[in-house]
């Protein structure tokens, strides 16, 4: 069997997979999802890692004759997202089987999500693969409906449902934008074919045709201001389809910026300093936002902005190195943006799959309603502690490694551009350099207000450790992180490889001029060793010495408090308050409490809240849809629910036809 069979037989295998879910019994379909999900992932794994050591596949579907034959295409580029978004739908299913556990009563409900979960995975993979703009479409739009029902697992909420339509529209805007780029695309050339966009980048301007397909492609990935679904729909869904939508769907945006930057034949430059510029931006919006919201999802959902801005600056330093030429920025700065990628959607993934465990035992997101969980989930508490300093970029996880190669990328560049690239590259360095410090901020936050110290509010029931299903998959990405910490050079090979393959001029590229970078990221990977191996002689050496010796367990000094209360510790918003009126400017604060009048000599109890809403959605999305309600209401008159007026709406529409077949108007 080769690989094109490998390929077909998967959508086979997807759509035996929603037969044997709707005939297996109910508390077996978690289980039926994870195998079709295991076997799909093996199916298109297989011709993946073929294309990464071999050549790329090539061939046509047949045999639709509206649309012609399809070519399908899998090269480096395809293959390495291929095995990215396997990777983490499979540790989601499996998270997935504990979480999903507790709704064991949604019959329905729950067939049709393992449904949609096979037919979102397959439809991911596809989008990687296809290269006909009209498939390429309908699998995009599979994708995205898939994912908004995933998304709406708990329709009774309003306020699911509310995050799902603002998701539905704002990725149908993404794909009339995508549509549009594709028909100019199909009227200039007459091709389908995605190498029609090549042809046509070859003989007109690059830039107009570029950022249709980036803001297409941007809303998905959540560039500012294209991000405001992300921040709504990770809360609304469970945590394992936020887990996987912010590990691989936003990565299949960058994705599609990155085939289209592919197909470029000129403007890099400025194509390069529009992307560095707003994903510097993008960056510092996310990771700002992050540090002050007390929702632990909606934080890690602005997180996932942030580090899509860290993956455009990789973008953005790639094609200001295509413009000048400079081989060693191309390869850092788009080699780090896909290496990058993986690392965010292993830690991210984690993240979301360890906040999902808190959720599920206290069925809040509100961290100010947390605190000492460490006592009753130790093994969560580690692994989002593992998670957050992945996502700091410290050593010697994985984030270190590709935030490594970003900063060697644009010191490559500062090294060799003129002087207005040097500026915006100092500029988006100490960028970076910002969102790393505030990203530490951030989790050393979250972790201390929902891990450490003490319960702040009397919970439903009393959390335990999550189940072994859900703390399986979280392990599995732990184990590949610090793969990735320790063999930096080995994953780097890979993706310097994709870049090299994926540009031609850059075959013959002198092997040597990377050899100094290797060098300084293998002695990464050692000192990570070093570093390690250490932690671990600490710790087995005292768990040895204190082997024999009694443990006493008592209170710590109390600071002359001698019965302290939860209410005196730090809270999430009292640790960020400073930054939140530091850059009041760009997170908004808003506030309910009723105002005391002054007749009330003794004020009844009131209560208080604050919270922080989005710039571009309260300042410039709210005031447009407002002003497009508005307009829209001059016209309720003519639903006005009279019968009379129905028929006369019919008789007038039958007397324009009449007319116009009359007259020759129709």
């Amino acid at each position: 069997m080769d690989n094109s069979q490998f390929l077909i037989l998967s959508i086979w295998v997807t759509v035996a997979g929603w037969l044997a879910i709707y005939v297996t019994p109910a508390r077996f379909r978690g289980n039926v999802t994870g195998i079709f999900v295991f076997i799909t992932a093996m199916l298109t794994s297989i011709p993946a890692i073929h294309v990464l050591t071999l050549n790329k596949i090539e061939f046509a579907i047949s045999g639709i004759s509206l649309i012609g034959n399809i070519p399908v295409r899998i090269d480096s580029l395809s293959a390495w997202f291929i095995l990215i978004i396997n990777l983490t739908s499979l540790t989601g299913v499996v998270y997935g089987l504990g979480y999903m556990k507790p709704y064991g009563d949604q019959k329905s409900n729950l067939t049709l999500h393992w449904i949609q979960y096979l037919l979102f995975h397959s439809s991911m993979l596809w989008v990687c693969m296809v290269q006909n703009s009209i498939v390429f479409l309908i699998v995009w739009e599979l994708m995205s409906l898939s994912s908004l029902m995933l998304v709406i697992f708990d329709h009774q909420n309003s306020k699911t449902l509310k995050a799902g339509l603002n998701y539905l529209v704002q990725m149908h805007i993404g794909v009339a934008i995508l549509t549009a780029a594709f028909i100019w695309v199909y009227l200039s050339t007459g091709s389908l074919d995605f190498a029609a966009i090549a042809q046509f980048f070859q003989t007109h301007s690059n830039i107009w045709l570029f950022l249709l397909f980036f803001i297409g492609f941007g809303i998905k990935a959540g560039f500012i201001p294209f991000h405001s679904w992300l921040p709504h729909a990770h809360p609304a869904a469970p945590s394992h389809i936020s887990g996987v939508m912010s590990g691989v769907i936003v990565k299949v945006g960058i994705y599609g910026i990155l085939r289209m930057i592919t197909f470029l034949s000129t403007d890099y430059l400025i194509l390069g300093e529009l992307i560095l510029g707003l994903s510097v931006l993008t960056g510092l919006y996310g990771i700002i936002n992050s540090a002050i919201h007390r929702d632990f999802k909606k934080m890690l959902a602005y997180c996932t902005i942030e580090n899509i801005g860290i993956v455009g600056i990789g973008l953005g330093l790639g094609l200001i190195g295509l413009g000048n030429g400079n081989n060693i920025m191309i390869i850092l700065g788009f080699g780090g943006a896909l290496l990058h990628t993986l690392n965010h959607s292993l830690f991210k993934s984690l993240l979301f799959f360890s906040a999902g465990s808190v959720y599920q035992q206290t069925h809040t997101r509100d961290m100010e309603k947390l605190g000492g969980l460490i006592h009753a989930m130790p093994q969560t508490a580690f692994l989002f502690l593992i998670g957050a300093l992945a996502i700091g970029g410290l050593p010697p996880f994985n984030g270190f490694v590709s935030e490594f190669i970003l900063y060697k990328g644009m010191l490559e560049g500062i090294s060799s551009s003129n002087m207005y690239h040097v500026i915006l590259i100092i500029i988006s360095f100490a960028g970076l350099s910002i969102i790393g410090g505030l990203s530490i901020l951030v989790f050393t936050k979250s972790f201390g207000t929902i891990f450490l110290g003490t319960q702040r509010t009397k919970l439903h029931s009393e959390p335990v450790e999550a189940s072994l299903s859900m703390r399986l998959p979280q392990y599995l990405i732990i184990g590949i992180m610090l793969l990735i910490g320790i063999f930096p050079s080995f994953f780097f090979s890979y993706t310097s490889q994709i870049v090299i393959t994926s540009f031609p001029g850059l075959e013959n590229i002198n092997s040597g001029s990377l050899t100094p970078f290797i060098n300084n990221l293998s002695l990464v990977g050692i000192y990570a060793t070093v570093f390690l191996v250490l932690i671990a002689l600490v710790y087995f050496t005292r768990l040895l010495l204190n082997k024999k010796n009694l443990t006493q367990t008592s209170p710590t000094w109390g600071c002359g408090y001698v019965a302290p209360r939860a209410s005196m510790q730090y809270t999430s918003k009292s640790y960020s308050k400073t930054l939140g009126k530091l850059l009041g400017f760009i997170v908004t604060e808003k506030k309910k409490y009723t105002e005391l009048e002054s007749s009330e000599i003794f004020p009844e109890e009131r209560k208080h809240s604050a919270y922080y809403v989005d710039f571009f959605e309260n300042r410039i999305i709210e005031k447009i849809t407002n002003r497009l309600q508005y307009f829209m209401n001059l016209f309720q008159f003519i639903q006005n629910g009279s019968t009379q007026m129905y028929i006369i709406y019919g008789l007038f529409f039958i007397v324009i036809v009449f007319l116009g077949t009359l007259f020759n108007f129709i």
